[in-house]
Protein backbone atom coordinates (compact mmCIF):
# COMPACT_ATOMS: atom_id res chain seq x y z
CA UNK A 1 0.00 0.00 0.00
CA UNK A 2 2.93 1.95 1.09
CA UNK A 3 4.31 1.66 -2.64
CA UNK A 4 1.61 2.76 -4.51
CA UNK A 5 0.96 5.98 -2.20
CA UNK A 6 4.62 7.09 -2.90
CA UNK A 7 4.08 6.04 -7.07
CA UNK A 8 1.36 7.93 -7.21
CA UNK A 9 2.14 10.76 -5.72
CA UNK A 10 5.35 10.33 -8.34
CA UNK A 11 3.24 10.20 -11.22
CA UNK A 12 0.94 13.34 -10.11
CA UNK A 13 3.91 15.61 -9.08
CA UNK A 14 4.44 18.57 -10.64
CA UNK A 15 7.93 17.33 -11.66
CA UNK A 16 6.70 14.55 -13.81
CA UNK A 17 6.22 15.97 -17.31
CA UNK A 18 3.04 13.61 -18.02
CA UNK A 19 1.13 15.18 -15.14
CA UNK A 20 2.10 18.57 -15.85
CA UNK A 21 0.86 17.98 -19.40
CA UNK A 22 -2.33 15.88 -18.60
CA UNK A 23 -2.83 19.16 -16.30
CA UNK A 24 -2.31 22.18 -18.23
CA UNK A 25 -4.76 20.66 -20.74
CA UNK A 26 -8.10 22.30 -20.72
CA UNK A 27 -11.36 21.69 -22.55
CA UNK A 28 -13.45 25.45 -23.12
CA UNK A 29 -17.07 25.22 -24.52
CA UNK A 30 -18.54 27.76 -26.77
CA UNK A 31 -20.87 27.96 -29.57
CA UNK A 32 -19.04 29.79 -32.08
CA UNK A 33 -15.40 29.37 -33.59
CA UNK A 34 -12.97 31.90 -34.52
CA UNK A 35 -11.59 31.70 -37.94
CA UNK A 36 -8.51 30.21 -36.26
CA UNK A 37 -10.00 27.48 -34.57
CA UNK A 38 -12.23 26.31 -37.91
CA UNK A 39 -8.79 26.18 -39.28
CA UNK A 40 -7.14 24.25 -36.69
CA UNK A 41 -9.81 21.71 -36.68
CA UNK A 42 -9.33 21.40 -40.35
CA UNK A 43 -5.91 20.34 -39.86
CA UNK A 44 -7.12 17.86 -36.96
CA UNK A 45 -9.66 16.19 -39.52
CA UNK A 46 -7.40 15.77 -42.40
CA UNK A 47 -4.24 14.74 -40.46
CA UNK A 48 -6.67 12.02 -38.12
CA UNK A 49 -9.96 10.97 -40.18
CA UNK A 50 -9.52 8.93 -43.27
CA UNK A 51 -8.28 10.82 -46.56
CA UNK A 52 -11.61 9.76 -48.07
CA UNK A 53 -13.22 12.46 -45.14
CA UNK A 54 -10.83 15.38 -46.04
CA UNK A 55 -12.09 19.02 -46.04
CA UNK A 56 -11.04 21.19 -48.76
CA UNK A 57 -10.71 24.07 -46.52
CA UNK A 58 -12.67 25.89 -43.86
CA UNK A 59 -15.28 26.99 -46.35
CA UNK A 60 -16.02 22.94 -46.99
CA UNK A 61 -15.97 22.63 -43.26
CA UNK A 62 -18.25 25.27 -42.59
CA UNK A 63 -20.52 24.07 -45.04
CA UNK A 64 -20.31 21.22 -42.88
CA UNK A 65 -20.84 22.84 -39.43
CA UNK A 66 -23.88 24.79 -40.87
CA UNK A 67 -25.67 21.13 -41.32
CA UNK A 68 -25.27 20.93 -37.53
CA UNK A 69 -28.58 22.46 -35.48
CA UNK A 70 -27.68 24.12 -32.69
CA UNK A 71 -24.05 22.79 -31.88
CA UNK A 72 -21.75 23.25 -28.78
CA UNK A 73 -18.02 23.22 -29.88
CA UNK A 74 -15.53 21.77 -26.65
CA UNK A 75 -12.49 22.77 -27.44
CA UNK A 76 -9.01 20.72 -26.14
CA UNK A 77 -6.64 23.25 -25.40
CA UNK A 78 -2.84 22.79 -24.51
CA UNK A 79 -1.38 25.69 -21.73
CA UNK A 80 -0.44 27.89 -24.68
CA UNK A 81 -3.58 27.84 -26.10
CA UNK A 82 -2.87 24.95 -28.69
CA UNK A 83 -6.18 23.17 -29.93
CA UNK A 84 -5.68 19.58 -29.27
CA UNK A 85 -8.62 18.20 -29.79
CA UNK A 86 -12.50 19.09 -30.69
CA UNK A 87 -15.85 17.97 -30.17
CA UNK A 88 -19.02 19.14 -31.57
CA UNK A 89 -22.61 17.94 -29.70
CA UNK A 90 -25.14 18.51 -32.49
CA UNK A 91 -28.51 17.98 -33.83
CA UNK A 92 -29.59 15.93 -36.00
CA UNK A 93 -33.12 14.19 -36.60
CA UNK A 94 -34.29 15.68 -33.27
CA UNK A 95 -31.50 13.66 -31.56
CA UNK A 96 -28.58 14.81 -29.97
CA UNK A 97 -25.01 13.77 -31.92
CA UNK A 98 -21.11 14.14 -31.95
CA UNK A 99 -18.42 14.47 -33.75
CA UNK A 100 -14.76 14.20 -31.70
CA UNK A 101 -11.19 14.71 -33.40
CA UNK A 102 -7.98 14.46 -31.28
CA UNK A 103 -4.31 15.03 -32.27
CA UNK A 104 -2.70 11.47 -32.87
CA UNK A 105 0.13 12.97 -30.77
CA UNK A 106 -2.12 12.94 -27.77
CA UNK A 107 -4.05 10.04 -28.17
CA UNK A 108 -4.01 7.02 -25.74
CA UNK A 109 -3.84 9.36 -22.77
CA UNK A 110 -7.15 10.14 -21.86
CA UNK A 111 -8.14 13.53 -23.72
CA UNK A 112 -10.70 11.63 -25.47
CA UNK A 113 -11.95 10.21 -22.79
CA UNK A 114 -11.90 13.61 -21.03
CA UNK A 115 -14.02 15.52 -23.78
CA UNK A 116 -16.66 12.66 -23.73
CA UNK A 117 -16.97 12.87 -20.13
CA UNK A 118 -17.21 16.89 -20.38
CA UNK A 119 -20.47 16.50 -22.84
CA UNK A 120 -21.82 13.43 -20.72
CA UNK A 121 -22.21 15.89 -17.95
CA UNK A 122 -24.87 17.79 -20.08
CA UNK A 123 -26.80 15.02 -22.12
CA UNK A 124 -28.55 12.70 -21.63
CA UNK A 125 -27.83 10.51 -24.81
CA UNK A 126 -25.32 11.38 -27.96
CA UNK A 127 -25.04 9.36 -30.95
CA UNK A 128 -22.09 9.16 -33.72
CA UNK A 129 -20.92 7.38 -36.14
CA UNK A 130 -17.37 5.37 -35.57
CA UNK A 131 -15.30 3.72 -38.46
CA UNK A 132 -16.25 0.06 -37.99
CA UNK A 133 -13.40 -1.47 -40.71
CA UNK A 134 -9.61 -1.83 -40.64
CA UNK A 135 -8.96 -0.92 -44.18
CA UNK A 136 -9.06 3.22 -44.27
CA UNK A 137 -5.95 5.17 -44.53
CA UNK A 138 -4.94 8.53 -43.90
CA UNK A 139 -3.73 11.56 -45.60
CA UNK A 140 -0.03 10.46 -44.43
CA UNK A 141 -0.61 7.02 -45.13
CA UNK A 142 -0.66 5.23 -42.03
CA UNK A 143 -3.87 2.76 -41.23
CA UNK A 144 -6.62 5.06 -39.61
CA UNK A 145 -7.26 2.87 -36.71
CA UNK A 146 -11.43 2.04 -35.75
CA UNK A 147 -12.10 3.48 -32.75
CA UNK A 148 -14.99 1.62 -31.83
CA UNK A 149 -13.16 0.07 -28.93
CA UNK A 150 -12.46 3.26 -27.69
CA UNK A 151 -16.11 4.38 -27.53
CA UNK A 152 -16.86 0.72 -25.96
CA UNK A 153 -14.88 1.48 -23.10
CA UNK A 154 -16.17 4.79 -22.72
CA UNK A 155 -19.75 3.60 -22.38
CA UNK A 156 -21.28 3.26 -25.66
CA UNK A 157 -23.15 0.89 -27.12
CA UNK A 158 -22.26 -0.37 -30.63
CA UNK A 159 -25.18 -0.79 -32.94
CA UNK A 160 -24.12 -2.41 -36.10
CA UNK A 161 -27.53 -3.32 -37.35
CA UNK A 162 -27.77 0.31 -38.14
CA UNK A 163 -25.00 1.29 -40.41
CA UNK A 164 -23.79 4.37 -43.07
CA UNK A 165 -22.60 3.69 -45.88
CA UNK A 166 -21.76 6.07 -48.99
CA UNK A 167 -18.52 6.79 -51.15
CA UNK A 168 -16.62 8.24 -48.22
CA UNK A 169 -17.68 6.14 -45.23
CA UNK A 170 -19.16 3.12 -44.11
CA UNK A 171 -19.73 3.49 -40.28
CA UNK A 172 -21.82 2.03 -37.28
CA UNK A 173 -24.08 3.96 -34.97
CA UNK A 174 -22.89 4.32 -31.39
CA UNK A 175 -24.77 5.67 -28.71
CA UNK A 176 -24.15 6.32 -24.96
CA UNK A 177 -27.11 6.56 -22.90
CA UNK A 178 -27.17 7.96 -19.59
CA UNK A 179 -28.17 4.99 -16.48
Amino acid sequence: LCYFAVLRNILLSPQNPQSRKENSMKIIKTENLTDAQKHRIVELWNAEYPARLRHSGVASFDEYLSKLGNPEHYLLTDDGENLKGWLACFVRDEARWFAMIVDSSEQKKGFGSRLLSEVKKFENEINGWAIDGEGETKANGEKYPSPLGFYEKNGFEILPEIKFESETMSAVKIRWVRI
